[in-house]
């Protein structure tokens, strides 16, 4: 509810990519508020924003945030039941290349995760000539734990990545996986980062500190990464309520 304290927990952690849910532009439950724009103010980045949900004037949604050179290449809905859910679709350029972000939050439901996580690895999304021979990174909350029908699928196309313990930043390299919710005492790992061949983690984890437990109910993920032919750099799902 305090973009001033998420963007404290964001800039502690230094990523160059993130890719954040749940936020509201406009609400009056959230004083009315351009979320997005205010976080992306604090951290000096620009923010691409995907209002999943309309409530009259209000809107609810998702967004990319850098300071590296972007476009925004695609946002949209994906298919639900009840709440609507979206996804956008980023290109960020890193070391002068170009890197295609995704950053989505699936449902509730199974059915629809599953069908969900079909339709974003489809030809227009992730399965899109665009993205062909293309790094790729698919991020997000996903509802879906690793054992999920959803995360399954995510998986046989884009490898997770390895996950650590996350004490205080990115952790050590595991091969665990590190819940991420509920915050305070997390037990389920509902947010995930999944990367196409030729990404390598260098460390993942979630962030855990007094501040992130505090300013979400998920503990934002944290990822280093080495980009074939690029310098490592981090991308994080970052705190959503």
């Amino acid at each position: 509810m305090d973009p001033e304290r998420i963007a404290e927990v964001i800039a502690a952690a230094s990523p160059d990519v993130i890719a954040l849910q749940e936020l509201d532009v406009g609400r009056a439950r959230t004083g009315g508020i351009d979320q997005a724009a205010r976080i992306a103010d604090l951290l000096r980045m620009t923010s691409h924003f995907h209002p999943a949900l309309h409530v009259r004037e209000e809107q609810y949604g998702d967004a990319i945030l850098t300071a590296l050179p972007s476009r925004l290449i695609k946002a949209g809905p994906i298919p639900s039941v009840g709440e609507t859910r979206g996804a956008l679709w980023v290109e960020v350029m890193v070391d002068g290349r170009p890197v295609q972000i995704f950053n989505t939050h699936f449902g509730l439901r199974r059915g629809e995760r599953r069908l969900q996580a079909e339709t974003l690895l489809g030809e227009a999304w992730i399965g899109s000539d665009a993205c062909r021979d293309q790094p790729v990174i698919l991020t997000g909350d996903f509802n879906a734990i690793p054992s999920s029908v959803a995360y399954g699928l995510l998986k046989r196309r884009l490898p997770p990545v390895r996950v650590g313990d996350g004490r205080g930043s990115a952790g050590r390299r595991s091969a665990r996986m590190a819940p991420t919710f509920p915050s305070r005492f997390p037990l389920l790992r509902l947010d995930h980062i999944f990367v196409s061949h030729g990404i390598e983690t260098i460390a993942a984890g979630p962030v855990r500190t007094p501040l992130s437990r505090v300013a979400s109910d998920h503990l934002p993920l944290l990822a280093s990464l080495s980009i074939e032919g690029s310098q490592s750099f981090g991308t994080s799902p970052g705190p959503s309520r």
